[in-house]
């Protein structure tokens, strides 16, 4: 399966990774009115650090692990799989957080109202195939592919 990984040697920190995810799940054709002096909540974080002397930069998403830990802890069934993809529907989430609390990569948080939660679904659902984060990066750091990795169960693979 497909997936996005990140090549945090290449990512600048522009966080256009994360008005791109916002944007692509905003459900509005115009960029400006879905964006413009709003709080985003895009599905991808960039997470920075300074390590020594050395500046490190990352985009963090949902891994889709094979065996998904967040998927076992949802108390409702929100989380589920589709087509390998671990996807959330809304209308079965009651906002317990006990996948945030399983998931260890930080990959899943509070959607904008508070009572469910949100997590990247690869843009499976609003796009032509590619996730919008990775269209939207200016120095490729963040791609979308099959690295068949033996025995990859959702760890490393970056």
């Amino acid at each position: 399966m497909k997936r996005v990984y990140v090549n945090e040697e290449w990512c600048l920190a522009c966080h256009l990774c994360e008005y791109n995810c916002a944007f692509a799940n905003s459900g509005m054709k115009d960029m400006v009115k879905a964006l413009k002096g709003k709080q985003i909540h895009p599905r991808i974080m960039v997470e920075e650090a300074d390590e020594g002397r050395k500046h490190i930069s990352f985009a963090v998403s949902c891994r889709h692990c094979e065996e998904p830990l967040c998927l076992k802890s949802c108390i409702t069934g929100a989380l589920h799989l589709e087509d390998g993809v671990i996807c959330c529907d809304s209308e079965k989430c009651v906002g317990c957080y006990t996948c945030i609390l399983s998931c260890p990569y930080g990959c899943i948080q509070a959607a904008e109202n508070g009572q469910v939660v949100q997590k990247c679904e690869l843009c499976a659902k609003n796009s032509d195939g590619s996730p919008a984060c990775v269209k939207g990066c200016p120095n490729r750091a963040i791609v979308f592919e099959e690295r068949g990795v033996p025995g990859f169960h959702g760890e490393g693979g970056n």
